[in-house]
C-alpha cells in the first residue's frame, strides 16, 4: 500500500479495482461467476484494456461525447480472435443497472467498430460502394463483449436484472422487444460459487460471513489462520468496515499478515459503538419531534437538545435544522 493508503484515503473503490486487475483474481471471480467453476478463463491469457469507453455518439447533424468508464476489462485471445470481459463494482442497488451495462457493452461495440473503420478507410480496400458507405467490409467481425456485475451490498438486489425488467410492455408486444440480459453476482448469495483462488475465496467467505453476522464461523474458522493484511482492507471496502481497514493497514505495516480473531473484536465493537451512536441519533429525533410538536421554539429546542445530549450548541443547532 501506498502512504496515502496508511492515511485511509485509499477509496473503496480503488480498493477493489486494484484487487480484480489482478489476473488471477480476476479469471476466478469470472470462471465461477459464470461457468461453474470450469477453468474457462486462464489469467496467463488475459491483458489489460483501456477502461475508457466513451464515444462520440452522431445523429443527423448532432454530435455528442457520452463518458463512460468501466472499473476494470481485460482482454484473452482465442486463436487469432478474442473476448472482451468487462467488470463493474457495484455497492449500492441501482435500478438502471442493465441499461448502464447495455450501454457500456455498446460502447465497447463502438469503440471496436470506429478502430475497424479507421484502418479500412486508411488501407482503402472496400470492394463495394456498401462496404464504402459502413466503413466496414463484409468479412469484418467484431468481437464479443461480456460485462460482469458484482453488487457487494448487504440487502438483497431487489433491482432489474434485464432491460425487459425496466419496460412497461404491452403483451402482444414483449416478442417484438429486444430484451438485453446483465450477469449480476451478488456476494451475499455467492455461497455456492466454486472459487479456485484461495485469496478470492478468503474475502467471499469472510465477508458474507461479516454480513450473516456469523462471528462464531469466522472464529472457528480463521482464529488461527493468518490472512494477508491486503485481503483484510478488500474485506474491510467491502463491508464498510473502517475498523477493519485499519486493523489491516496497521498489520500491514507489522509483518503484512492479520488474524481474524484480533480484527473481528474490533468489528464487533465498532457495530455496538454504531448501534449506540444510531440509537442515540433517534433520541435526538424524537426530542426534537416532541419540541415540535408542542410548538416549542427552535432556539428552546436548541437548548434542550444540548441539555439532554450534552452536545455542544452548534451541535445541537446542526441536529435541530437537519430533523426539524
Amino acid at each position: 500500500m501506498s502512504k496515502s493508503a496508511s492515511r485511509n484515503k485509499v477509496k473503496p473503490d480503488t480498493i477493489l479495482k486494484t484487487f480484480w486487475r489482478d489476473n488471477d483474481h480476476f479469471a476466478d471471480l469470472f470462471n465461477a461467476a459464470l461457468f461453474d467453476g470450469e477453468q474457462v478463463l486462464n489469467p496467463a491469457d488475459l491483458m489489460e484494456v483501456d477502461t475508457d469507453v466513451s464515444s462520440m455518439v452522431k445523429f443527423n447533424n448532432h454530435a455528442e461525447t457520452v463518458q463512460k468508464v468501466l472499473d476494470v476489462v481485460k482482454k484473452t485471445a482465442y486463436g487469432v480472435d478474442f473476448v472482451i470481459w468487462g467488470l463493474e463494482n457495484q455497492s449500492k442497488i441501482h435500478y438502471a443497472m442493465p441499461l448502464r451495462h447495455m450501454i457500456g457493452d455498446s460502447f465497447s461495440y463502438l469503440k471496436e467498430y470506429n478502430e475497424i473503420a479507421a484502418r479500412n478507410k486508411s488501407e482503402k480496400g472496400f470492394e463495394s460502394s456498401d462496404e464504402f458507405l459502413s466503413n466496414l467490409k463484409r468479412t469484418d467481425r467484431l468481437h464479443p463483449v461480456i460485462s460482469l456485475c458484482v453488487y457487494y451490498g448487504e440487502k438483497e438486489w431487489d433491482g432489474p436484472f434485464c432491460l425487459a425488467d425496466m419496460l412497461e410492455i404491452p403483451e402482444k408486444l414483449k416478442p417484438l422487444v429486444s430484451d438485453y440480459k446483465m450477469n449480476l453476482l451478488q456476494l451475499r448469495k455467492s455461497g455456492s460459487l466454486r472459487f479456485h483462488n484461495a485469496d478470492v475465496d478468503t474475502v467471499f467467505d469472510v465477508s458474507c460471513s461479516i454480513y450473516e453476522k456469523d462471528f462464531q464461523k469466522i472464529n472457528t474458522v480463521y482464529k488461527e489462520k493468518a490472512i494477508p493484511a491486503e485481503l483484510g482492507v478488500v474485506i474491510g471496502a467491502i463491508t464498510e468496515s473502517q475498523s477493519l481497514i485499519n486493523h489491516a493497514l496497521q498489520s500491514e505495516k507489522k509483518g503484512g499478515q492479520i488474524y481474524m480473531c484480533g480484527a473481528l473484536e474490533e468489528l464487533v465493537n465498532e457495530g455496538v459503538q454504531r448501534g449506540r451512536e444510531e440509537g442515540r441519533i433517534e433520541g435526538i429525533k424524537a426530542n426534537i419531534r416532541t419540541c415540535k410538536t408542542f410548538k416549542i421554539s427552535k432556539s428552546d429546542t436548541i437548548k434542550n437538545v444540548v441539555k439532554e445530549f450534552a452536545l455542544s450548541e452548534d451541535e445541537a443547532k446542526a441536529y435541530v435544522e437537519k430533523y426539524w
